[in-house]
């Protein structure tokens, strides 16, 4: 588990682990312009890394911002079709309304149908 929180950031803890062919990073916490660089180098970290399927677990986040849309943006060109996100928390689910980021991604209520719809 890693954790991101210095003097005037807002709380938000990663944690990253492996099932099968996947990789899940759970995010708990807000993610906002003080510690989504965070979260970025985590995402980063996947695409170069490995070839896994990345499961963005969400249903820990509190608070999401624009900057959270433009890491899960970044994410996906640099992972494509790789990314899926899961569990959405009510505010990420508007969120992802609002911006339309449900017609560039896979979409999925929970962290195992995301894992099922992983390549074996």
């Amino acid at each position: 588990m890693h954790s991101a929180q210095g003097p005037g950031q807002s709380a938000l803890s990663l944690s990253v682990r492996e099932t099968g062919t996947s990789m899940v990073i759970s995010v708990i916490g807000e993610v906002d312009l003080d510690n989504v660089g965070r979260l970025s180098e985590v995402l980063e970290r996947q695409a170069l890394g490995s070839e896994h399927a990345v499961v963005l677990d969400l249903s820990g986040v509190t608070f999401a911002d624009s900057t959270t849309v433009n890491a899960i943006l970044r994410a996906r060109r640099d992972l494509g079709p790789r990314l899926r996100l899961a569990a959405l928390s009510p505010y990420v689910e508007r969120l992802v309304e609002i911006t339309g980021i449900r017609q560039a991604l896979p979409v999925y209520g929970t962290v195992d149908e995301a894992l099922q719809s992983a390549p074996a």
